[in-house]
Parts: structure tokens; C-alpha cells; sequence
């Protein structure tokens, strides 16, 4: 099949990026105001931003299926997918659930940037609705887990660009790194959903009119003293388990993917595309 040109970008592309805009506005724009003490949080705006989110993520995948870029097979795939992570996060603990957020790179890595970014927002979804997880923070959580999905895709990149194979121990590596650091990031962008509108005198505290400087100080003060501990122990489950369980998956992933028929997937080795084991299925 013929490759699109570099520089061409699909409508759920440019939809991905809208939906990354509005979730990146909706948590920043505390900061912009000038007496945020006197809202109420996102309980008010949180609702607004579901409204928002879930049409803008049913797009993605029927902007993908106009133009036979995946079939329904993926999309079944894509909800195999989602119900199984929902349900890794069911075995709760320390720093949310230490199965849940593993899977979400492997996938992302795998079968996409796009693709990943839908497995973690759908899942985090359904796992809401299973764990009774609903509140404000939702769809804040729906994003960083798309988001977490989405950097994964780019690994792929960095795999390429350093020369190592698909199939070998650099891309667990990759992995590894990223998942470690992730569980860290996700916790810090977390923390912007609520840390503004604990305003006050304390130096932990962000207040209004403070400049970059000082409100990344500030931040950082209170994430050493208030989220490190928590996200470090996601952070150590997040490597681990992609230590133990990455590469079984990625085959089975790179196995499955031969069978979906995408027209537009990634090439997860250029070098080794004519290999059974790498997801190449638009040259099958």
C-alpha cells in the first residue's frame, strides 16, 4: 500500500489534538484567574468538559472509520482492549491501581499513538463506572491516560532514531523508562486539577499573580511533600510489570494486529517489516 505523504494529517489526527487543546485549556485556566479562591474547583466546568470529550472521542474513531483507516474488527479490538484495563484496575492500591496504567503504553507503543490515546481515556472511563470512581476529576483522568497513551506511539521514533530492532530488549527498555516516568507525570498532572484552588498563605499554596518562577517553585515544593511517595510507588509498579509482561504482550499484540487489516498502521520495524513478528499487517 502507498504510504501518505509526510506531511499529511488525518481528520482523527487534528481531532486528537483538539481534544489534547480543550483538556489542556480546561486545566489551566485556573491560573489565569484572579481570585480563584472564590470557585468552586472543576465541579462546575467538569461536567461541561464530558459534553465536550466523549463526541470529540466518538469522532476519532468514525473519522478513522470514514476513511478506512481501521475496520470493525479494530474497533472491536480497540473495546477488547478497553474492557480488559478497566478491569486491571480493579485490584486497588497504592497510588491508584498498580495494574492499571502498563497496559495503556504497551498498546500505545504498539498499535499507535491514536490508538493508545482512545485506550486510555475509554478505559479509564469504564473503569470509573466499575469502581464507582465519578466525580470532577474524571475527565481529567480520561485525558492524562489518553495523553500517557498517545507518548507512547512516539517511542517508536526514538526506537528507529537509536537503531535498535522491534522484537529486541531496547524497546522494553524504552518502555520501562517511560513507564517509570509516567507514573510520576501522572500524578504531577493530577495535581493541577485541584492545587489552584487551595490558594492561601502558605508557601505551598499558588496564589494569583505570582509569576512562572515562583509558581513552578511553589509546585514543586508541594509535590515533593504531598505526591512523590504515592507516584513513585506507580512508578516502580509501572516498570515492573512491563519488565515481567512486555514482551508476551507485544507479541501477542504484533500477532493480533496481522489479523485486523488496518489500511493505516504503524510500522513498528522498517527494517524488519517482512517479519511475522512485527505489526505490518497493511503488507500482508
Amino acid at each position: 500500500m502507498k504510504q501518505p505523504p509526510w506531511w499529511s494529517v488525518s481528520a482523527s489526527t487534528l481531532l486528537v489534538g483538539l481534544t489534547s487543546l480543550v483538556g489542556a485549556a480546561a486545566l489551566l485556566y485556573p491560573f489565569a484567574l484572579a481570585n480563584v479562591a472564590a470557585t468552586t474547583g472543576h465541579a462546575a466546568d467538569a461536567p461541561v468538559l464530558m459534553l465536550i470529550l466523549m463526541p470529540l472521542l466518538l469522532g476519532v474513531i468514525l473519522a478513522d472509520l470514514a476513511t478506512n483507516q481501521i475496520n470493525a474488527r479494530v474497533v472491536a479490538a480497540l473495546g477488547m482492549l478497553v474492557a480488559i484495563n478497566a478491569i486491571l484496575r480493579l485490584p486497588a492500591g497504592p497510588g491508584d491501581s498498580p495494574t492499571f496504567f502498563f497496559l495503556v503504553m504497551i498498546v500505545g507503543y504498539a498499535y499507535g499513538g491514536r490508538f493508545g490515546f482512545l485506550l486510555g481515556a475509554l478505559s479509564l472511563l469504564v473503569s470509573a463506572l466499575l469502581t464507582a470512581g465519578i466525580g470532577p476529576w474524571m475527565p481529567f483522568q480520561m485525558l492524562t491516560m489518553g495523553w500517557m497513551g498517545l507518548g507512547a506511539g512516539g517511542l517508536q521514533y526514538v526506537r528507529r532514531w537509536l537503531g535498535w530492532p522491534a522484537g529486541g530488549r531496547g524497546e522494553i527498555l524504552l518502555l520501562v523508562i517511560y513507564g517509570w516516568l509516567w507514573g510520576f507525570l501522572f500524578g504531577a498532572v493530577m495535581n493541577l486539577t485541584f492545587w489552584p484552588f487551595a490558594s492561601g498563605d502558605s508557601a505551598l499554596a499558588w496564589q494569583p499573580g505570582l509569576g512562572l518562577g515562583a509558581t513552578l517553585r511553589r509546585y514543586w515544593a508541594f509535590y515533593l511533600l504531598t505526591s512523590l511517595g504515592w507516584d513513585a510507588t506507580r512508578a516502580l509498579f509501572n516498570a515492573l510489570l512491563i519488565v515481567a509482561f512486555g514482551r508476551p504482550i507485544l507479541q501477542v499484540l504484533r500477532r493480533l494486529g496481522l489479523r485486523l487489516h488496518w489500511r493505516e498502521v504503524p510500522q513498528l520495524s522498517a527494517d524488519r517489516a517482512s517479519s511475522t513478528t512485527d505489526l505490518a499487517p497493511t503488507e500482508r
